[in-house]
């Protein structure tokens, strides 16, 4: 009920009583839009919920559906250095922009520019410098199919793969590691399935926080009989008991405890876990042959299962039980229930995604699920849970630095132009090349690329040595204030507003963490008359850009978006029929091959693989800190300045660590301490956090992000993925400075 109580206020807040009703009504259901919060997949229409929705996704849709307004008066009002000296919860309050604006050269002030002039100062830019590399065109998660596959043809019709998104930043080492051992980058589970489970493993994951509503789909499959294990370093209050807004009993009862086990795991060790529980496995079937193994499926559908086996039977527990911080019989005691178990499946997120080790840690997870065939059938499988409401759907449509062949060669057939084939920049490589001198133009189709990336003070550099800066957004954001020379912020239609152009109302569609592709329609009046869907803008940009150097239709695109579906349909494997099959209520599910057991790797199975145990060596007096975030935000977007679930209110900077690593560390709880992390290029500080004793893993620590991501080296990455490490920053803490 706090929950609900927290979503109602939020949203009467930002939308008043009338708007708050009939926009929440319409929150993922299957004639109304996606949730512009987290990728969970909803229920099949018939079973879904008339309230599906939960307290973030709510503050997600009333920050967007909001009464308040930025106009040109506040640009006015505010010179950007005046900005940029303010909270990013204050930037993210002030509601919805409602026209273009620039700020020129030697200015320290947005003014307002028209749209024609917008994109003609964009197209000059980009037509003056020395090669289409020059550039980098950013996206966040949220974008639609349409909206990204025109962006990635457009970017390439340029003449770059530039394209970094934020799965760089946080799922980047799941598809890594899933290409790798089963062919696909994307997760084989559905909704069913998890109902079907024997046995699920959450690990690396906070579900109350980031995706509340799988907490229901947790609740209905442990009413199916299954069992739930939480592998976390911090207790997370929605696995531990969920009381079910949406059900009178879970509001009047005392809740459903979800998880019957929680393995407090260190930071980092679930590479060893999931490597302890491997021996285990090979062990138990050394002594009952035959009754413990899937042979039938390892020999089928498998390869490098020898190579894998001796390597695993070398662990040494001693580096296991360090790593993980478990005890051996915490560990037995899951390797029993695996045992007893038919159908397994791994969830993760984040928690195991930002490790340096992390490719190997998500290979390891393939590994025991191959060892007893948990892949390819009802039940079982891997399951990485996304953020990003379509960030899924985006590399979907080839919004990917690294593009394969085959995508290229499908656009080069039906467009008739040659994509550029070597890889562009990630993430990480863009600030690199930023910092270098080698970008000069920056474009992000959403999100807020200064607050979402590591190394802040060095992101910020890099983004104040760029010519142009160019923003897509709905509301202000930090990004907005750290700029090129020029800067362009370009205000554009929510998910919640409808969207009509000259052939009437469009709808677009998403794609969630499980491959189900949707519908999404907005019905909210536009925020502002001089607003522009994210496909307007991109189509009148490509058409200034560009010209006639391709063949691509794009002011047919812009009038009618069905035309856009029409060409996913030629290009994108999984996609024919787009129109029709998008029509039927709940969408349709993208096909994968694993989970009819056909694994589309070099070999055509599923490979084993060896894997490095690493344990994370912390020096006396230090702390292994991870970045979270908050029960009051999402991502970079911060709601308000409390975390319920773990007792903080009216505060930010603050770090959780066990009572007595504070003791041990001469510190007590409601210290003021600086965090200052150790990387070989030298030291990063974040100043003045309070000190939070809290039931963590001990030897490691936890604060929020964005405010800790100064501490993130832009160095330290994940080996393959090339992903910032910011669940393993070796810190240790000052006294701050009274």
């Amino acid at each position: 009920m706090p929950a609900v109580a927290a979503a109602m206020k939020h949203s009467l807040e930002q939308m008043g009583p009338r708007r708050t009703v009939l926009t929440l009504l319409d929150v993922n259901q299957a004639k109304g839009f996606d949730c512009p919060g987290c990728a969970w997949p909803e229920p099949d229409p018939e079973h879904r919920h008339k309230a599906e929705f939960c307290e973030n996704g709510a503050k997600a849709v009333a920050e967007e559906a909001t009464k308040r307004r930025i106009t040109r008066e506040f640009f006015a009002r505010y010179p950007v250095s005046e900005l940029a000296t303010k909270s990013d919860y204050w930037l993210g309050q002030q509601g919805r922009l409602t026209e273009p604006m620039v700020k020129r050269p030697g200015s320290d002030r947005y003014e307002p520019i028209s749209w024609d002039d917008a994109f003609g100062l964009v197209a000059d830019e980009l037509t003056r410098l020395d090669n289409p590399d020059q550039a980098v065109f950013y996206t966040s998660g949220r974008t639609s199919n349409e909206a990204a596959f025109l962006y990635q043809l457009f970017a390439r019709a340029y003449g770059t793969n530039n394209m970094p998104d934020c799965s760089n930043m946080c799922h980047e080492s799941s598809g890594v590691a899933l290409q790798e051992t089963l062919g696909v980058g994307k997760g084989s589970v559905t909704l069913e399935d998890l109902y079907q489970a024997d046995l699920i493993l959450v690990a690396g994951q906070n579900p109350g926080t980031n995706h509340p509503r799988m907490l229901s789909a947790l609740e209905k499959a442990k009413a199916n009989g299954a069992r739930i294990v939480a592998i976390n370093p911090l207790p997370e209050a929605g696995l531990l008991r969920f009381k079910n807004p949406q059900r009178p009993r879970g509001v009047l009862g005392s809740g459903t405890p979800l998880a019957d086990l929680f393995l407090q795991i260190r930071l980092g060790g679930d590479l060893a876990l999931f490597q302890a529980l491997n021996r285990l496995l090979l062990e138990a079937e050394d002594a009952r042959p035959g009754t413990v193994l899937d042979r039938e499926f390892i020999e089928r559908y498998t390869d490098g299962f020898e190579d894998f086996a001796a390597h695993v039977r070398k662990m040494s527990w001693d580096d296991a039980l360090a790593a993980t911080g478990l005890t051996r019989p915490e560990i037995e005691q899951l390797h029993s229930w695996v045992l007893a178990s038919e159908r397994i499946i791994v969830c993760w997120a984040m928690g195991l995604t930002q490790h340096k080790h992390s490719v190997p840690m998500i290979r390891e997870i393939v590994n025991f699920l191959a060892l007893r065939g948990n892949l390819g059938r009802p039940g079982a499988g891997v399951c990485p849970v996304r953020g990003h409401s379509n960030v899924q759907g985006d590399r979907t449509m080839g919004i990917w630095e690294k593009p394969p062949a085959w995508f290229l060669d499908a656009l080069q057939r039906e467009f008739g132009f040659e994509p550029p084939r070597h890889h562009g920049y990630d993430t990480v490589h863009a600030i690199e090349a930023m910092l270098a001198g080698d970008v000069r133009v920056f474009f992000a189709m959403g999100g807020n690329f200064v607050r979402a990336t590591p190394d802040s003070a060095r992101t910020e550099e890099a983004m104040r040595r760029l010519r142009l800066t160019v923003h897509v957004s709905t509301k202000l954001n930090r990004s907005h204030t750290v700029t090129g020379e020029i800067a362009l912020i370009l205000p554009t239609l929510g998910r919640t507003e409808l969207d009509v152009q000259a052939s009437g109302p469009q709808f677009v569609t998403v794609e969630d963490s499980m491959g189900s592709v949707h519908a999404s329609r907005g019905r909210l009046a536009p925020a502002s008359p001089r607003l522009l869907s994210e496909v307007s803008i991109i189509c009148r940009l490509a058409r200034r850009v560009l010209g006639d150097r391709v063949s691509v239709p794009w002011e047919e695109y812009e009038a009618d978006y069905s035309r856009i579906r029409d060409r996913i349909a030629k290009v994108v494997p999984g996609f024919e029929d787009f129109n029709a099959k998008v029509t039927r209520p709940g969408g349709f599910l993208l096909p994968h091959p694993v989970r009819e057991r056909r694994f589309p790797t070099p070999t055509g199975k599923a490979r084993f693989t060896r894997n490095e145990l690493e344990v994370i060596r912390v020096p006396d007096g230090h702390l292994l800190l991870q970045t979270l975030r908050s029960h009051d935000q999402y991502n970079t977007t911060i709601y308000g300045l409390d975390d319920r679930y773990r007792g903080v209110s009216q505060g930010r900077r603050v770090v959780f660590v066990h009572p007595e690593d504070l003791a041990a560390l001469g510190f007590a709880d409601g210290d003021l301490v600086d965090l200052v992390s150790v990387w070989e290029d030298g030291e990063r500080r974040a100043e003045a956090f309070r000190a939070v004793a809290y039931p963590t893993a001990r030897g490691c620590a936890a604060t929020y992000f964005p405010e800790a991501n100064v501490l993130v080296p832009l160095g330290s990455r994940a080996e393959g993925s090339n992903t910032p490490t910011s669940k393993s920053i070796i810190v240790r803490l000052e006294r701050a400075a009274s």
